[in-house]
């Protein structure tokens, strides 16, 4: 998919790490929950974006999520119109 955001090589968008999203959102003095409201999801899915790539569930299936990045952008953005 050649107008993929992550895959022309031409974007500068760009899946951020999970580490970074919690620290973004820890700087900002928000839960996930909050955090998740401000972009429009629950909680359990920003979980999955700050748990890192391999985690698996105790059913066995992986809970790692990567965020696409217009949510990163989205929530860059409502965070600086907070301060």
């Amino acid at each position: 998919m050649a107008n993929h955001p992550n895959r022309s090589g031409k974007s500068k968008a760009r899946n951020p790490k999970p580490a970074e999203i919690k620290a973004a959102r820890i700087k900002a003095g928000l839960s996930q929950a909050a955090a998740g409201e401000l972009i429009y999801i629950n909680q359990q899915s920003w979980n999955q974006y700050e748990t890192e790539e391999g985690a698996v569930s105790d059913g066995g299936h992986s809970v790692h999520r990567r965020m696409h990045p217009a949510f990163w952008d989205l929530f860059q953005r409502k965070v600086k119109e907070m301060n």
